[in-house]
């Protein structure tokens, strides 16, 4: 095993390590906290083991094994936050031989960029678990499957080997088929599980042909067989201008499927609406941007010609995806479905930060991840689990003729402050994110920033339209919807099953960390922009400005 601290330090031998941890004892902190970080993986892989053990004797254990485990998850990822060094390049935690033969290691590693998105996972795994506390139906196994897909995701942040980083996202892939066939909305669950599965595997095919024919070209170049993401990386410099735009091409579609990215976008919002609330949340809060930091992580520095000859079409595309979800997501009836099309244009503006391959725009697109995560979450959480898990509805015409701020007042709240964050309000964190793309966008070209921009007034257009609709649409109950609405107590329809404490935690979880980094972002920006002062990272940056 090898081991890299912080920037003062380099790959140790463990003998190396005992002895400069003799002589500064505060680095043993340091070296735990980041050395703890592949046990997000263990962790939820255990965590699983147990849930599915428990859920055959006991709902109430199952529930309890998921939320600790996600729990010790995130409190792992807010140790090593707490105690990491930012410096360029990945901080090296596990090197070991997997396959030898071929080139792959067990290579994890961390740095500003993955880090932030390990924090979010951990957030979002926690509050995934609390808004699901009403789950009855074979507990066990959703659980068992909740945590799988999540030990997936942390793989994929820590993954410094290309092959790694491949089997680690298809652990992700695979039980979200599971989670929506089985615990979705009953008329579409099937249909949406199977689009969005046939989509990320599509996907990952294009990935992996790209993968085996960059090192079957390295292998041809004389390079030895090797995924390391470093290896890759030097041994691209070698490759015909054709084989770095064919290679960008595969790798960076691949990825940017699982991203949303038009004309790839539609298995998003029909997955989104189908899906349990705590799948929907982590569909958008933190499985879209695998695709998104495989663009960014793989394609991008391997391929920087490639880049450079694509740039055009794929801010184009974003700038597209942008407008067109945000227009579609204007006209909805779905309440879900508007939030499922208004995820898939926030992550337009990370596609374009990407595509503008500047060090402000791609710092940008990186802190987008978090805040859409964040707020994708929260949306999610009001509208299927507060408001259609209590009025068994999510058509707005239904929600319009509810006096629904009076009904379910906490959930009218959260919503408003959510949909002020998602509109890149200040004082939350879509405004320093959405700002600083689009000034990393101006650098690169005016004219993609000024389209662009227009797209934040149609995202005002389509939340203002669904605050108004489903919670302000009636001042009272109408004699149509009272007939209609389902009492859950006191046998009266003004009456919904108070919001309850897990889903109060869970919303003060989300509204805290939207609010923290929207007063202070430079707590992830401090993160992130020494991690694109790295060899790898500035290989796409420059290959961005060719």
């Amino acid at each position: 095993m090898s081991v890299r601290l912080s920037a003062h330090f380099s790959v140790l031998t463990p003998s190396d390590f005992l002895r400069r941890c003799a002589a500064n004892p505060s680095d043993v902190f340091v070296a735990a906290a980041m050395n703890a970080l592949p046990f997000t993986i263990y962790v939820s892989f255990a965590g699983a083991l147990l849930a599915l053990a428990a859920g055959t004797r006991s709902h109430f254990a199952a529930r309890w094994i998921a939320l600790v485990t996600a729990l010790t998850s995130f409190a792992l990822t807010l140790l090593a936050a707490s105690s990491f060094v930012p410096s360029p390049g990945l901080q090296t935690i596990i090197d070991l031989p997997w396959i030898a033969e071929l080139g792959i290691r067990y290579h994890l590693a961390a740095d500003g960029i993955s880090l932030t998105l390990l924090v979010l996972t951990g957030l979002a795994a926690t509050v995934g678990v609390l808004f699901s506390w009403n789950i009855e139906h074979r507990v066990g196994e959703f659980f068992a499957l909740y945590l799988i897909l999540i030990s997936g995701v942390f793989g994929v942040f820590l993954s410094a080997d290309a092959f790694t980083m491949f089997v680690f996202y298809e652990i992700a892939i695979v039980p979200k088929y599971f989670l929506i066939a089985n615990w979705g909305s009953p008329a579409t669950r099937e249909h949406a599980a199977m689009k969005l599965v046939l989509y990320s595997f599509a996907g990952s095919a294009l990935v992996l042909a790209g993968l085996l024919w960059a090192n079957a070209v390295a292998i041809a170049h004389g390079s030895v067989s090797s995924f390391s993401l470093n290896d890759l990386a030097a041994a691209a410099t070698h490759f015909s201008r054709g084989e770095q735009i064919g290679l960008f091409a595969l790798v960076f579609t691949g990825f940017a499927v699982l991203a949303g990215m038009f004309p790839f976008h539609t298995w998003a919002p029909t997955g989104h609406v189908a899906a349990p609330t705590a799948a929907s949340m982590l569909l958008a809060g933190v499985v879209m941007k695998l695709g998104a930091y495989g663009c960014l992580r793989v394609a991008m520095p391997l391929f920087p010609v490639g880049l450079a000859f694509w740039q055009p079409t794929i801010a184009a595309l974003a700038i597209i995806g942008i407008f067109y979800a945000g227009f579609i997501a204007l006209v909805q009836d779905d309440f879900k479905f508007v939030i499922g099309y208004s995820s898939v244009s926030h992550m337009g503006f990370v596609l374009l930060g990407l595509a503008a391959a500047n060090s402000t725009a791609v710092a940008g697109a990186v802190l987008q991840m978090f805040s859409h995560g964040v707020i994708a979450g929260l949306l999610f959480a009001v509208v299927g689990r507060m408001v259609y898990e209590r009025t068994h509805t999510r058509q707005l015409a239904d929600l319009r003729q509810l006096p629904l701020h009076r009904l379910l007042p906490f959930a009218a709240l959260t919503f408003v402050l959510a949909g002020l964050a998602s509109m890149g309000m200040p004082g939350f964190s879509g405004f320093p994110a959405e700002l600083t793309i689009l000034i990393g966008v101006w650098k690169t070209s005016p004219a993609w920033a000024f389209f662009a921009g227009g797209g934040i007034l149609v995202a005002a257009a389509f939340t203002l339209r669904a605050i108004q609709v489903s919670f302000f649409g009636s001042t009272q109950l109408s004699p149509v919807a009272a007939s209609a609405s389902e009492p859950t107590h006191a046998g009266s329809p003004l009456h919904y099953e108070p919001i309850t404490l897990a889903e109060k935690v869970g919303t003060a979880l989300l509204l805290a960390a939207t609010v923290y980094i929207g007063l202070k972002p430079d707590v992830l920006l401090d993160w992130i922009t020494p991690a694109l002062q790295s060899p790898l990272m500035q290989a796409a940056l420059k290959g961005g400005s060719l």
